[in-house]
């Protein structure tokens, strides 16, 4: 029986500004993503988000961005590798504070937005993120794109990692995300992303924007909870997955 985990990037509201429907979405996945107040969330929505998700029972994750509110983290900072690894260990450290206020752990760390694409075609910023979470705890599960840079960086820090899908967005011919300033980067149908997932939960393959082929490993599939249509399609995506045969677990089994 196949087994896949199931994720969302929660916590993205800060101060007065509401974003997403947290609550509903942590009913139904197994990991949550949770902003660490650079690209989105603050202190008091980072309390509130890991006390949720300990209640429903949800494994935790870091999700660390640039610090950029402005453009919510996916605008490309050129900066240094040891200003990444900093910025990384201070925003899994902040968020570990509060998993141990709460008495859960802190289980994964999934880099957002700009950061993510970046390190996943750049070994030395995968390199500089994968350093900072194996010195910050070297438990840590990293996610990355499946099968880029920061996967490669992350097993040769010696962390367990998990290959991510993404269940609403087209993918390149080299693997790599379609770059959201494109008009095909997004899937808007619900049934045309889940369609996707569920092949390549099943055969390891996705259908690039070109036509061709590529190979893909999937633990753990990514749902966006700041969409407007994020919980109906995470409702659609999980009963699907189940009528399929396929498990829903949190990364913490892939240890």
């Amino acid at each position: 029986m196949k087994i896949v985990d199931l994720n969302s990037d929660l916590g993205e509201s800060f101060g007065a500004y509401q974003i997403g429907q947290d609550e509903k979405i942590l009913e139904l996945i197994s990991s949550a993503n949770i902003a660490c107040g650079y690209h989105a969330g603050d202190h008091n929505v980072m309390a509130k988000t890991v006390k949720l998700a300990a209640e429903k029972d949800v494994s935790i994750g870091a999700h660390p961005g640039f610090p950029d509110l402005l453009g919510f983290g996916r605008r490309e900072i050129q900066t240094s590798p040891e200003d990444i690894y900093h910025f990384v260990v201070y925003q899994i450290s902040a968020l570990k504070g509060f998993c141990q206020i709460n008495h859960v752990p802190l289980i994964h760390v999934k880099p957002h937005g700009a950061l993510f694409n970046m390190a996943a075609k750049d070994p030395v910023m995968a390199e500089a993120i994968a350093t900072a979470v194996y010195d910050t705890d070297p438990s840590l599960v990293l996610f990355g794109l499946s099968g880029s840079e920061l996967i490669k960086a992350g097993l040769k820090a010696g962390l367990t990692v998990a290959n991510e899908v993404f269940a609403d967005r087209t993918y390149q011919p080299d693997g790599t995300l379609t770059p959201r300033t494109k008009s095909n980067a997004m899937i808007h149908d619900p049934l045309l992303a889940v369609e996707q997932v569920i092949s390549i939960v099943k055969t390891g393959k996705v259908q690039a924007v070109d036509g061709s082929i590529v190979p893909l490993k999937a633990d753990t599939i990514c749902v966006h909870g700041d969409s407007p249509n994020a919980l109906l399609f995470v409702e659609q995506l999980r009963d699907l997955l189940m009528k399929e045969g396929i498990q829903i677990k949190p990364v913490a089994s892939l240890k």
